[in-house]
């Protein structure tokens, strides 16, 4: 845990993929109406800061002193929300973090607009309040929580879950994504730049083609609903996998189709799925590449849930189905 009087913070350890986005349900922010989620039993004082947005008590939260590794997840949809490493100790009464889980937090300003209120970017619950400038840590940001808002998973349960990581490439990372992000069994998805030799590449840097990177989308799925062959089949059955260097009106090296795999089980679902389709007389022109030797970086906020935030659908990745 961080603490206010070490203003250097020490570097972010990774501790994995499953660690950040394993919940027991899983939920995809902003993949379904509201209406339509399935959401925890609440107690009456989780309804009054959750629903109503009450405040707990300060210093009274379970989670305020808690520094074990792990995740902080939704008390209402168990949507992950923040990581263990960027907790702090603010000494304000209730847990506090200078970031949160990309696309994970809602901002809303509140109604006498002094003050701008959090929210579960899945569900809508109430988390607390957001400040900046007060100068704690070097990312300058305080997300004050309600403890009560929320529920911890130890990274020990997290590296036993059934959650598993896949990447795709197929044109516009905005069309893929929004499939994927629709499928059964898909926890979250983020896009971003893969393949390249760029570190921490921008749009603008991937978009002259100078960087090596094909805009790919980071799928996390539940191995326990869904499965790395059923994945597969939506990626073939959602774009032209018969072009090389580009989608659709999208011309470019950045539009490559490309698998990247994460072990060998998943190289091998996708060989056998270009074989199927090569026995069909396809000409299949996606790359195979090991996600080991190429390192996912995020692509800027207002690429993450793309359609979903413009309430569009893609004008280049349509579904029709194949196998």
């Amino acid at each position: 845990m961080k603490t206010v009087w070490n203003i250097t913070l020490k570097g972010t350890q990774i501790i994995g993929l499953l660690f950040l986005f394993v919940f027991s349900a899983c939920s995809q922010p902003n993949a379904k109406k509201q209406k339509d989620m399935i959401f925890n039993k609440l107690t009456k004082e989780e309804e009054w800061v959750i629903l109503h947005k009450g405040t707990e008590r300060p210093f009274s939260g379970e989670l305020l002193n808690n520094d074990e590794a792990g995740t902080y997840v939704c008390k209402q949809c168990d949507a992950p929300l923040y990581r263990s490493e960027d907790k702090f100790d603010a000494r304000c009464g209730w847990p506090s973090f200078d970031d949160e889980i990309k696309g994970a937090v809602k901002r809303v300003s509140d109604a006498d607009g002094r003050r701008t209120e959090i929210v579960c970017a899945n569900c809508g619950g109430h988390l607390g309040h957001v400040f900046e400038g007060e100068g704690f840590t070097p990312k300058n940001t305080r997300h004050c929580v309600n403890s009560i808002s929320m529920k911890f998973v130890p990274a020990e349960t997290a590296r036993n879950s059934t959650t598993e990581a896949a990447y795709f490439a197929s044109g516009c990372f905005w069309g893929t994504e929004y499939h994927f992000m629709k499928a059964p069994g898909v926890c979250a998805t983020i896009v971003g730049y893969m393949g390249g030799h760029t570190q921490n590449p921008s749009y603008r840097e991937v978009c002259t083609g100078t960087t090596g990177h094909v805009e790919t989308t980071e799928v996390l799925f539940d191995t326990a609903k869904t499965s790395y062959e059923e994945l597969i089949k939506l990626y073939y059955e959602t774009h032209d996998f018969t072009q090389v260097g580009g989608q659709g009106p999208d011309i470019g090296s950045q539009y490559q189709s490309v698998i990247f795999y994460v072990n060998d089980e998943q190289k091998a679902v996708a060989e056998k799925y270009i074989k199927i389709l090569t026995d069909k007389g396809y000409k299949v022109a996606t790359e195979l590449r090991p996600a080991e030797n190429n390192e996912f970086w995020d692509a800027e906020d207002y690429h993450q849930q793309y359609y979903e935030k413009k309430n569009g659908t893609p004008y280049c990745h349509t579904y029709r189905k194949i196998f």
